[in-house]
């Protein structure tokens, strides 16, 4: 019983390192892809990346402002 497990996990390195050294064909990670995502861009100089200050955005919420106090009307209790 034991024997079968270790030559199962043994198999399974095997494979692990045949797909990882690239046996099974290129991996997705290896850069053709990003290449031909380029190639479709239709202008991409024209892409500008720039930082929004929390005035110029309304429909942004900022994270971590003030709360509003709840409207709920609350007594303390006495015994």
């Amino acid at each position: 019983m034991l024997r079968g497990l270790i030559a199962i996990l043994i198999l399974a390195n095997l494979f692990a390192l045949g797909a990882i050294r690239g046996l099974f064909g290129p991996l997705p990670a290896s850069g053709t892809l990003d290449r031909k995502q380029l190639s479709r861009q239709i202008h991409p100089e024209g892409l500008i990346v720039r930082a929004i200050k929390p005035s110029e955005s309304a429909d942004v919420p900022i994270v971590g402002g003030p709360v509003a106090d709840p409207a709920i009307q609350s007594t303390t209790l006495t015994q």
